[in-house]
């Protein structure tokens, strides 16, 4: 099983945005040493819990410190941009590591309606572009206008010898359709969808053979199982607390316990608990084979956040070890 990480960049509490983009960093040294085959970075607008507006910014700084995992972004909003500026950002990575680049695009907002507008003069209708946005940009990336198209003319210089992989991220039926239709590759968002991810991926495969689809999950490792649900409790009732406050960036674990949550948001953290892999090593291990069987895919994305930038290192390191990924 070949397993990568999908980084936030999440500014955890008492953290500053430099501080986690240095974690990041860290992170995905650490990826490439301990033999994860990708590390991805989102695309968020205006969260002040999230610092990671411009993937291919981090990427390029992740690039220079690693020299095997292969990077890329998951995703780029393309409807916030036009295909050619992303071809060009992204080929201009792809030059500076050859083999390593992976172009993940979404179509989503990233962000709250302001920050749409303020990106976007009309987002909606940029999403209902979204299909000739990715036609666009894959004929930008692979050289595929026709000799009477007005963009045949133009390249993404510098052309990249081995251009970027490009990826269609989405968390429904619809995006692995699209993808399908589009022959291009496909990850699914487990760890925030409440669709029938099997069935969706499994049509997708069905469709393309190669590569394998990849399926994003939350997991939390620790040396132990209670460490382990004692971490992923913060991550579950803090997005849920989050719902009912602008910042619940400063919460500890124990004043999260002691919040007066209702029994609908009690009932939301235990639903948002139970979408998580969580454990010590061998119990990780075991839930993560189960679901790599139950969608057949040879990659699953992993993503943690915890309440320290230490314990979610600890967390891949102990994945790593139990699944042996350097052997």
């Amino acid at each position: 099983m070949k397993l990568s990480i999908l980084d936030q960049v999440p500014v955890l509490e008492g953290s500053s945005p430099y501080e986690a983009i240095q974690a990041s960093i860290e992170l995905a040294i650490a990826g490439d040493k301990l033999g994860y085959t990708r590390y991805w970075t989102a695309e968020h607008h205006d969260m002040e819990e999230l610092a990671s507006p411009a993937p291919d910014i981090l990427l390029s700084q992740i690039g220079a410190r690693t020299n095997r995992i292969r990077i890329g972004s998951g995703a780029v909003l393309l409807p916030h941009y036009k295909p050619y500026q992303i071809a060009e950002r992204y080929h201009l990575l792809a030059t500076m590591f050859p083999g390593r680049v992976d172009l993940g695009v979404g179509r989503a907002p990233g962000g709250s309606a302001e920050a749409t507008m303020a990106l976007s003069d009309n987002f909606l209708e940029n999403v209902k572009q979204f299909p000739n946005k990715l036609d666009e940009l894959i004929a930008f990336c692979y050289n595929g206008f026709s000799d009477e198209h007005i963009y045949s003319k133009i390249t993404p210089n510098p052309v990249a010898v081995h251009p970027p992989d490009i990826w269609l991220l989405g968390t429904s039926g619809k995006s692995g359709k699209l993808a399908a239709e589009k022959r291009v590759s496909y990850a699914f968002g487990h760890f925030m969808s409440e669709a029938n991810g099997v069935e969706i991926v499994r049509e997708y495969a069905s469709e393309i053979k190669a590569p394998s689809p990849i399926v994003a999950v939350s997991v939390i490792c620790a040396e132990t199982t209670e460490e382990a649900e004692k971490l992923a409790f913060y991550h579950s009732a803090k997005q849920v607390w989050k719902e009912r406050r602008t910042s619940v960036s400063s919460l500890t674990t124990k004043e999260l316990k002691q919040l007066d949550f209702t029994s609908k948001e009690k009932e939301l953290v235990e639903k948002l608990r139970k979408k998580m892999v969580v454990g010590a090593p061998d119990k990780v291990k075991k839930q993560l084979v189960d679901l790599q069987a139950m969608y057949q895919v040879e990659e699953l994305m992993l993503v943690t956040i915890t309440n320290s930038y230490e314990s979610r290192l600890k967390s891949y390191e102990l994945i790593a070890q139990e699944m042996k990924l350097t052997e």
